[in-house]
């Protein structure tokens, strides 16, 4: 991440801009060899994935990479939608999050503090705190957010499966 090409995260919403309310957060672009060892692993994971969320997967977009400065969020989004400048979005079924460090306020040594995923439920909103190595797999329409990190630099992996039509 520390050696990768940075440019600045977009939003989906009425074409990809960059929404300084909605998120705060950079695109890393790694070397190739580190972008195909995390596809291989994250390819690896479809069935236990799909057994997990109950859903059957098409093929995957492809894993993004991206860091969160203190001060950085992401305002409550869901990862499936409908827009023409990414087609794609209407096919995202599930999504994942992979954390590549871990939040001080886990309880565990951390390198970073805030920044919890939340996700918001039907029965009950959860807050997923940072651990590197951790894949957090969920439908890609649940109403999600990254809360404000507070100290430190939150790196992470996302990646979506398709619907399998």
């Amino acid at each position: 991440m520390d050696t990768g090409a940075i440019e600045d995260a977009d939003v989906l919403a009425g074409g990809i801009h960059r929404q300084v309310l909605v998120r705060n957060a950079s695109l890393i672009d790694p070397t190739g060899a580190v972008i195909n060892a995390i596809e291989a692993r994250l390819e690896s994971w479809r069935e236990r994935v799909a057994s997990s969320v109950g859903l059957a997967l098409g093929a995957r977009e492809g894993a993004g990479f991206i860091r969160y400065p203190v001060g950085g969020f992401y305002r409550p989004h869901s990862d499936r939608g409908d827009d023409a400048e990414w087609e794609g979005a209407s096919r995202r079924a599930v999504a994942l999050v992979v954390f590549l460090n871990t939040s001080r306020d886990s309880g565990h040594e951390g390198e970073f503090s805030g920044g919890v995923l939340r996700l918001f439920l039907p029965q009950q909103d959860l807050d997923v705190s940072p651990e590197a190595g951790l894949l957090v797999a969920f439908p890609a329409d649940v109403l999600h957010e990254v809360t404000e990190v507070r100290g430190g630099t939150r790196d992470t992996i996302v990646d979506w499966f398709y619907d399998p039509r």
